[in-house]
This record gives structure tokens, sequence and C-alpha cells, in this order.
């Protein structure tokens, strides 16, 4: 009898985890084919697989999650979407086009914007970012996610970055992140600024405080070598990526 109920509990979450999924990957898809992405928006889905991403780093549709720089908003339109009912989506640092372009748009009245204020600059002649900000004003987020944000930063700014992201979370949250490959201790040259060694990447992380839990290939690309800038168009659209994800230690 106990190993009957012990099996009935077993499927019954087994049942509530493959309906969950299922209900985010619905909401996610019904975001893609909204009117409001371009079509530029939409061609990239088959590269950046947004729902693969997504649900590798666990995301459900009742977390609190934050979006680390959201730039012109590509995740954006997906993850408003998605959190709209049962949870919460807060962009944060470098909101300004998300703002202009979204504030208004039907159905995006509940996104939240944090860190209006955070400086996000660079020095004379750097080709790098730096970051000053205190507080994201969160502390329990479930959920902090970054896309293609890491390789824009200097060491200060990165730094800050991953501070802002482990003091948002609450204990057991996930940071994923996300962005283009570059071979471990290569030189930095101008071929490859736009890219970041995942090892350097996970110590950082680690040095903030967090423990990677898991890595996916999702976004591995054999014939990228490596070696050209991410915009070039033998690479443009077909970067290898690395995909991280950390966890919070409780």
């Amino acid at each position: 009898m106990k190993r009957l109920a012990a099996l009935s509990i077993a499927l019954t979450c087994l049942v509530g985890f493959s309906s969950s999924h299922a209900n985010v990957e619905d909401k996610l898809k019904s975001a893609m084919s909204s009117d409001l992405r371009t079509q530029a928006e939409v061609e990239r889905d088959r590269n950046r697989k947004p729902v693969e991403t997504l649900s590798f780093f666990g995301i459900k549709d009742d977390m609190k999650v934050v979006e680390l720089i959201p730039g012109g908003g590509w995740y954006t339109k997906l993850l408003v979407p998605l959190l709209a009912e049962n949870g919460a989506y807060y962009g944060a640092i470098g909101t300004t086009r998300i703002e202009n372009s979204l504030s208004d748009a039907p159905g995006f009245e509940r996104m939240n914007v944090l860190a209006k204020n955070a400086n996000l600059f660079r020095e004379e002649g750097s080709r790098f970012y730096s970051l000053e900000l205190g507080s994201l004003g969160i502390d329990d987020a479930d959920m902090v996610l970054t896309f293609r944000n890491y390789h824009n930063f200097g060491d200060q700014g990165r730094a800050a970055m991953n501070k802002a992201a482990f003091d948002a979370l609450k204990p057991g949250g996930i940071y994923g992140v996300v962005d283009h490959t570059a071979r471990h201790m290569e030189p930095m040259t101008p071929s490859n600024r736009r890219r970041f060694d995942p090892v350097k990447a996970i110590k950082e992380i680690q040095d903030a405080g967090f423990v990677l839990v898991d890595y996916s290939t999702l976004h591995y690309k054999e014939d990228d070598e490596l070696e050209y800038e991410v915009g070039a168009r033998s690479v443009s659209g077909n970067t290898d990526r690395w995909t991280l994800k950390f966890i919070k230690p409780e």
C-alpha cells in the first residue's frame, strides 16, 4: 500500500509538472504570434529558441521574473504576456526603449520597471560599460534573466550586474545568462570584443555567490569558429552561445 501511495503521489506530481509546462509553452507560443512583434523579431525565433531556452531555465507563469537590460524588448514581448496573469515581470537597467515602445501597448500595463536611475556608462576610450546602481528594489524574485549583455561590460560592470541579480533573488532563485562564446583565455581582439569566455563567466558569477547548476547546448553552433565579430556576415544570427543556469543558495 505504501508503495502504491508513493507511486500515486509521484504520478500526480508528474502530471502537474507536465500540465504546467504545457501551459507555459502555450502562453509563449501565443505571445510569439502577437501582432506587436516585428517581422525581424519573428525571424529570430528559429535561432534564439525562446520556448526551449525559457523551459531550460525552469520558468513558470506564476514567477516573479527580472530581466536585466532588456534592450529593445525581444524577450520582454514574450515574458510580459507569459507572467501577466499569475506572476510579475520586472525590467531593470537600460529600460528606456521598452518604456517608450511598450508601456502603452495592450496587455503591457502590468510591466514593471526597476532601477530607472541606474547609471550605465562608458569611460572615455573604453569599449565596455560600467554600471552604478543601488538595490533593484526587489529581494524576492524567483528568476533573473539576461540575454547577450554580459559581454558589453568591463570587470566592474559585470560584478555590479551579478551582485544586483544575487540581491534581487530569493534563496533558491535562478539566474539565467546567455551570451556569445569566446575561446577560453583568448586575448581580446576587435573580432571577439562582443564575445565572452564562458569559463570566466562561470568563475565571476560563482564569485558573486551563485552555484552553477546546469548548462545547455541549445545554442551551440558547430560552424561558428569563434573567430569573427558577432555582427560579421558569416556568423550574424548563427553565433555559438553559452547558456548557463545558476542558483542562489538556500
